[in-house]
């Protein structure tokens, strides 16, 4: 067999086993598909609008592969920029608020990865639309249950020789929330969110079919709040499942990871709240790990 036919094997094995590593990060911000601030499934009356404009920007120092840290240096950092725009409305009984969220931003991997040379890609991502339900909606009580369903359209920028360094992910998702909401003694308010994600195959990573399985994961915020405008709240994220093959081969890529997140948030003025939280990843079993997580978040109530 000629040389050049031997080798072949051998760099497609290693280009699919360095591509698997980033692919959790093909798609932009993080592994929660809809990450919740605090306060997110506090149903507002009927007939409000809510527009907000999100700045995130995450560094990313280390990789790791069954829970192990990969030799090599490895930096990836991203900087994104949300526009989302909520409409509450009545639905019978219930209260509904079909939404729709725009991403944008850059992907940037600063250091060679495997085959991989630093590569960056900026655009548009992954437009989303959808829409939260609640179930239980006590204002007085503040206590409060909703149910979301959203879709990710494939419709953000991509390039398939980029493969995981994009800001579309060339696919479509389908992500499922119920969160809870209730306020406790002293001042404190907790929410709990389930999520569950499906994905859509990718028949262009790098000239390979990426498919991935479900994922799930659980985010929990503890507020306290100095008062009804202002508070600080401590928040932790929990992703699991999503394991994926490239044209067939298992990844062993399963995640397994938590994030925990500072936040502090006020209203400035009666209809305009600012937020800003930090964070870093405690726990990364496959995947990148979060150095740092600095997060803005404007909204305006109307």
């Amino acid at each position: 067999m000629h040389p050049s036919h031997q080798a072949a094997p051998a760099l497609r094995a290693t280009l699919m086993a360095c591509a698997a590593a980033l692919a959790m990060l093909a798609g932009g911000t993080q592994a929660a598909e809809i990450a919740t601030d605090p306060g997110d499934y506090a149903a507002l009356p009927a007939g409000t609008n809510l527009g907000l404009l999100y700045l995130q920007h995450t560094e990313r120092n280390a990789n790791y592969a069954n829970g192990n840290r990969t030799a090599g240096d490895f930096r990836l950092v991203t900087d994104i920029g949300l526009a989302r725009l909520v409409h509450f409305m009545k639905l019978g009984d219930y209260v509904i608020d079909p939404q729709i969220i725009i991403p944008c931003g850059k992907v940037d991997l600063k250091t060679p990865f495997g085959p991989l040379n630093p590569v960056s890609a900026s655009g548009m991502g992954d437009p989303l639309v959808g829409a939260t339900l609640w179930l239980l909606n006590q204002q007085e009580q503040q206590r409060w249950l909703g149910v979301s369903a959203f879709v990710s359209l494939p419709a953000g920028s991509y390039d398939g020789a980029r493969g995981p360094v994009n800001l579309g992910e060339n696919r479509w998702k389908g992500i499922f929330q119920l969160g809870y909401v209730t306020a406790l003694p002293a001042n404190f308010m907790l929410d709990v969110v389930g999520e569950y994600a499906v994905y859509g195959n990718n028949n262009d990573f790098l000239g390979m079919k990426r498919e991935q399985d479900a994922s799930y994961g659980l985010q929990t915020h503890l507020r306290y709040m100095f008062s009804p405008t202002t508070s600080v709240a401590l928040s932790y994220y929990q992703d699991f499942g999503g394991a994926t093959t490239l044209n067939g081969a298992a990844q062993n890529d399963r995640m397994n990871n938590g994030r925990l997140q500072l936040g502090f948030s006020t209203f400035v003025s009666p209809s305009v709240q600012l937020m800003a939280q930090y964070g870093q990843s405690v726990k990364v079993e496959n995947g990148a790990k979060e150095s740092n997580r600095f997060n803005l978040r404007l909204a305006k109530v109307f």
